[in-house]
C-alpha cells in the first residue's frame, strides 16, 4: 500500500500530481494498482501481490518507488516522520506496510461531518475535475457502486510479482 499523506500546505492538485506520478511509475514497471480516496484528505494506492512477501520487502519496495517519485517533485515531499517537521509538505508513507498499522478499508465511512466514505477509484478519475477525497458519503456511495461497480474488486484476486527496482 502506498499512502499519499498530505501536509498542511499540500493542495489537492499537488496530491493529484503525486498520485499521477505513482500511476505512471507503476505503469512503466508493469505493476497493477488501484487508487482510493481516503474520505478525508489523502489518496492511497493498493497494489495486489502474490502471497509470500514480507512487510519488510513490501515496505522497502514502496520506499524505493516513492523516493524516486519524490526526487521528481522535491518541493512537494518531505521524508520527516513528525508532521510539524514536514514544513506542510506531503509524506509518501511507505511505513504503512507493517503488521501493527491500521488502515482505512475501502468503503469505510469516516468520522467527519457528512460521513464521507473511503472509495476506490479508477486511474482515469484522477483527471476528473469533480474528484475530491471526501466526494462520496454514506448517502451517495451506493449510487456510485450501482453506476460503476466495485473498482477495488480487481485488487482482491490479482496476484503479481514486484519487479526489481535496482536494475531499472
Amino acid at each position: 500500500m502506498i499512502d499519499l499523506d498530505p501536509g498542511t500546505r499540500t493542495r489537492w492538485q499537488d496530491l493529484l500530481t503525486l498520485a499521477r506520478l505513482h500511476r505512471d511509475a507503476l505503469d512503466h514497471l508493469g505493476v497493477r494498482g488501484r487508487p482510493k480516496v481516503t474520505g478525508r484528505r489523502g489518496i492511497q494506492i493498493w497494489v495486489p501481490l502474490r502471497s509470500g512477501y514480507t512487510f519488510e520487502e513490501t515496505r522497502a519496495w514502496v520506499e524505493a518507488l516513492s523516493r524516486t517519485i519524490g526526487q521528481v517533485v522535491p518541493e512537494l515531499v518531505s521524508w520527516k516522520w513528525e508532521k510539524k517537521a514536514r514544513g506542510g509538505k506531503a509524506r509518501l508513507d511507505y511505513t504503512q506496510n507493517a503488521i501493527n498499522k491500521t488502515l482505512v478499508a475501502p468503503y469505510s465511512p469516516r468520522p467527519a461531518p457528512g460521513a464521507p466514505v473511503s472509495v476506490p477509484i479508477s486511474w482515469a478519475e484522477l483527471d476528473d475535475p469533480e474528484l475530491r477525497p471526501d466526494r462520496w458519503t454514506i448517502r451517495t456511495v451506493l449510487d456510485r457502486l450501482a453506476a460503476v461497480g466495485d473498482p477495488f474488486r480487481s485488487v482482491l484476486d490479482d496476484p503479481q510479482e514486484l519487479p526489481d527496482l535496482e536494475g531499472r
